[in-house]
């Protein structure tokens, strides 16, 4: 496949500063690895190194255009495009490059805390049993017509995206759905396209650090970005954030949640344990008017599936097929069910930071389980604080916390188990600590009792334990499968 790179250039602000821009390209890389002869190379600054210090060496192995921020020092035959920001211009170029294949499809961005991943299975659940073939890209994977592909990052690349997206067309998709991170916003991962729909779930203090943003108020721009960039805007009404959100947006706006003022209001919410499977039921008014079940818990569950009716009622699908998908969607790794018996709860959930944990226990505690068990680790080579908090946060709202190994990394398991317990002796909740995360999960069935809830916190979607740089399959379903097999536990 090649290009003129003129049609890269057609809706981007640059200055040519050398070379000719009718040239022909026959890729668009930003990996200095993946140059090839006649290839359009993106100088990106990256975090850890600048695309701009291999200008030399991609000219060497036969980049003929550079995209650059700044003058780079190359043989005059290289056209080299001066940019203000070299990731917009990738967004762009690649947008051009793959044909804008945005324009022959229905997009849909979803963005916020919490919230992402279960509100894109359930649109896509919706749609597809709609027959609106759609493509989804998120936390866990992303989705092609019958192929997946593990997901990297919750936003990818630009280029990965607008590559997606042509995928996706060309297997004959209608539309996609995809969680939109402040980091893909902020790094312009989701430029040079305009989202049909944007969707904002909800805003928490998160992802504030030297590698990600810098405040809170910056965490709250970058948020705001999608609806600056999106024709139709829905927003979770109950938000103290949403003034914040709604700074800057050019798009029409609607709103879903509890206040009487949303366009979309859940009314009449009840809580219902059905034999080791929870979940919940509300009565929908406003301007779609139906009686909700599902069965994943939680208050939180109610405003996943309102944003799923809120997006797929401008598709126009029957309120019947509506239901019949949100009553059947399960997404891996989030609030996931695992039946083992009916006298007991076990479910599997990403929760892997206090704020999340303490969402989630707190929502579990309102179905009034004889026992709330907590199975949890946390990674190593990341801040001891979060294990403080996490051990806390346990200790306070469950009734036994399990500490266990997570994804230990480059330090000693027990090290990072001995800082947890610091957090969990914070409160004056009954702990346990089990290295062995296999046998942590059994403790935790063989001990169950009539009427428990016991999570195993942390891992979610994961599949594999990381130890000293390598992984190692460890998927938790798996271990509940072999207890299950011994079955020395209430059924």
């Amino acid at each position: 496949m090649s290009v003129k790179l003129t049609v890269l250039l057609e809706e981007m602000e640059y200055q040519c500063i050398q070379g000719k821009t009718d040239t022909e390209i026959s890729t668009l890389v930003y990996d200095s690895r993946k140059v090839e002869q006649n290839s359009a190379f993106v100088c990106i600054s990256g975090a850890v190194r600048d695309g701009h210090e291999f200008a030399a060496d991609v000219v060497r192995d036969g980049a003929s255009v550079l995209f650059v921020e700044k003058r780079v020092e190359v043989p005059l035959g290289v056209t080299v495009i001066l940019v203000k920001d070299t990731r917009l211009a990738l967004a762009q170029a690649s947008a051009a490059f793959f044909g804008h294949p945005a324009r022959e499809l229905t997009t849909i961005g979803i963005t916020g805390t919490k919230g992402k991943t279960t509100a894109t299975y359930m649109v896509r659940s919706i749609l597809e049993s709609s027959g609106i073939q759609t493509g989804l890209i998120g936390t866990i994977e992303t989705i092609i017509g019958d192929e997946t592909i593990a997901s990297v990052n919750t936003t990818p690349e630009s280029y990965v995206v607008q590559e997606t997206f042509r995928k996706m067309v060309d297997a004959g998709c209608q539309c996609v759905v995809m969680e939109v991170s402040s980091q893909g916003l902020m790094l312009h991962r989701v430029s040079g396209f305009v989202f049909d729909y944007g969707i904002f779930t909800n805003l928490e203090p998160d992802h504030i650090g030297p590698n990600e943003h810098k405040d809170l108020d910056d965490y709250i721009h970058c948020k705001s970005l999608l609806f600056r960039q999106c024709r139709h805007g829905i927003f979770n009404a109950d938000d103290s954030h949403l003034s914040r959100i709604l700074e800057g947006h050019t798009c029409q706006v609607e709103t879903y949640g509890f206040s009487e003022t949303a366009d979309l209001v859940a009314t009449d919410v009840k809580l219902f344990d059905r034999g080791g499977a929870l979940g919940v039921s509300y009565h929908l008014k406003g301007l779609s008017e139906m009686d909700v079940e599902i069965d994943i818990p939680g208050k939180f569950s109610v405003y996943n599936s309102l944003t799923a009716i809120s997006i797929c009622r401008h598709f126009g699908v029957e309120k019947e097929k509506i239901l019949n998908a949100l009553a059947q969607v399960r997404v891996r790794g989030r609030v996931e069910m695992v039946p083992v018996s009916p006298k007991f709860t076990l479910m599997i959930d990403y929760a892997h930071n206090a704020m999340s944990l303490k969402s989630l226990l707190g929502t579990l505690k309102e179905y009034h389980p004889k026992r709330l068990v907590c199975v949890f680790g946390c990674g190593g080579n990341r801040s001891r604080d979060r294990r403080f908090e996490m051990g806390e946060v346990s200790s306070l709202l469950a009734d036994l916390t399990i500490v266990t190994s997570d994804n230990p990394r480059n330090e000693e398991p027990e090290a990072i188990i001995q800082d947890i317990v610091t957090g969990v002796r914070r409160a004056d909740g009954e702990y346990v600590t089990i290295t062995d995360r296999q046998e942590a999960v059994r403790y935790a069935i063989e001990h169950a009792q009539e009427g428990d809830v016991i999570v195993l916190a942390g891992k979610g979607h994961e599949d594999y334990q990381e130890i000293r740089g390598k992984k190692y399959h460890m998927d938790e379903r798996d271990l509940v499968a072999n207890v299950v097999k011994d079955g020395n536990f209430i059924c």
